[in-house]
């Protein structure tokens, strides 16, 4: 009996142990995948996001852009439909 109980205690031993080992190993991997991403410094991406910002129009700041008609406003109610209603639903 003793025997038994000995064998069963190291097999379990050796699967922990095992699953363990599997979960070190795929963390490891992802951070593998992880150090491979390109990266640019945080100067760099933020320089490109001020450009981005002061070249792209945004409807939603007049102040800053000016208004904007209602066919270029991507924000506006869509023109037509039946009964001067817009859209498929009713909300009541």
């Amino acid at each position: 009996m003793p025997d038994t109980y000995t064998q069963l205690t190291s097999k379990r031993s050796y699967n922990i142990s095992e699953a363990k080992l599997k979960r070190i190993l795929e963390y490891n991997e992802r951070l593998k995948e992880q150090l491979e991403l390109p990266r640019i410094p945080v100067s760099e991406a933020s320089a490109s996001l001020v450009e981005y910002c002061n070249a792209t129009r945004d409807p939603l700041i007049p102040s800053l852009w000016g208004t904007v008609s209602k066919e270029e406003d991507p924000f506006a109610p869509a023109a037509g439909g039946s009964g001067g209603r817009t859209g498929c639903c009713t909300v009541m």
